[in-house]
């Protein structure tokens, strides 16, 4: 069954930091893609990062989050450094089943298999 499974959300101070972690099962092939998005309440869901051959990071988000992936591991992470209040959103981990290429990384919609979610809080 194919499954994501996120962790590592929280409350955190602005400017501080955290680590999220998304366990994947065997049967995704994270080498069609795999992201990170978030979606505040009353807000569209929205792309942070996305790992292909390369990582492409939203604007909001450049040079504070970093996406990495442990293959051995199954394991998707995304570090967040320097958190800010507007970073407050449900995080979401997520992967294609299918080649698309290498276009739209952060498109939610060209992703078809979704975590539940960890919610992560900073305050000001």
């Amino acid at each position: 069954q194919v499954q994501l499974v996120e962790s590592g959300g929280g409350s955190v101070q602005a400017g501080g930091s955290l680590r999220l972690s998304c366990r994947y099962s065997r049967d995704i092939y994270s080498n069609y893609g795999m992201g990170w998005f978030r979606q505040a309440p009353g807000k569209e869901r929205e792309g942070v990062a996305g790992i292909l051959d390369i990582s492409t990071y939203a604007d909001s988000v450049k040079g504070r989050f970093t996406i990495s992936k442990d293959n051995e591991k199954n394991t998707l992470f995304l570090q967040m450094n320097s958190l800010k209040p507007e970073d407050t959103a449900m995080y979401y981990c997520a992967a294609r089943s299918r080649w698309v290429g290498y276009t739209r990384p952060l498109d939610p919609s060209t992703y078809n298999t979704w975590g539940q979610g960890t919610q992560v809080t900073v305050s000001s």
